[in-house]
């Protein structure tokens, strides 16, 4: 992960849609911090320090370091919420953490490589999953983790038992479960089930006319017996 980020957060805020819909006209983003057995506290933070805390590499997985009255808090972004039309962030939960403590957070997969055995094959490269829930220490959690591709051929699959986890970091997700899966394109599917169209109707024609050619033959024989 990323080095910490420190993004101030006032407290005394005061609760309800009116109040929250203020700050965020003024630019702030109502916000609450909990865990690690302590009450609930309700802050709001700028919104122009928090997307940039959230536009790092490690995204909404950063570790951010909140600085409430003066008193710095470790934590990591739990929920975020967004406007159902405008998209943009209307309430954040921040999750109090401790940097020898376990947490859990999604990861999300990359595929690298090329897969030229599948492509010559005229296959592609279907993407199952796109995140990983892992277990971590805040300071082992990875911005991403890659999955190599380049080894693959046609039929082949990567699953979760597969993937090269870093040190310290660790799933509960089925082992069995697919990442990725090469397959024959539709575009190539089709071309075969045309193909194999073809072939069926070629044999059915050659059938008939051999069955033309030996009723041809029967009847010349009939005809050489009349004689």
């Amino acid at each position: 992960m990323s080095d910490q980020l420190l993004l101030n957060a006032e407290t005394g805020r005061p609760e309800g849609t009116r109040a929250s819909r203020r700050l965020r006209r003024e630019g702030r983003v109502p916000a609450v911090v909990y865990g690690l057995e302590a009450d609930p506290l309700a802050v709001s933070v700028a919104w122009p320090e928090l997307r940039a805390a959230l536009t790092t590499d490690a995204g909404v997985n950063a570790l951010i370091t909140l600085n409430i009255d003066g008193a710095e808090q470790l934590s990591i972004v739990k929920d975020l919420q967004r406007h159902p039309v405008r998209r943009d962030v209307i309430h954040v939960d921040f999750l109090r953490v401790t940097a020898d403590q376990q947490i859990e957070v999604e990861i999300p997969l990359t595929l690298v490589g090329e897969a030229l055995e599948v492509t010559r094959a005229d296959g592609m490269v279907d993407q199952a999953l796109y995140a990983l829930t892992v277990s971590a220490k805040p300071a082992d959690v990875p911005d991403e983790i890659l999955v190599d591709i380049s080894g693959m051929v046609l039929g082949d699959s990567i699953r979760v038992g597969d993937l090269d986890l870093p040190e310290g970091v660790t799933t509960l997700v089925d082992p069995e479960d697919s990442v990725a899966n090469s397959l024959v394109t539709r575009s190539t599917r089709e071309a075969m089930a045309a193909d194999a169209a073809a072939d069926a109707a070629a044999e059915l024609e050659d059938g008939a006319e051999d069955g033309a050619e030996s009723s041809d033959a029967d009847a010349a024989g009939d005809d050489g017996a009349d004689d």
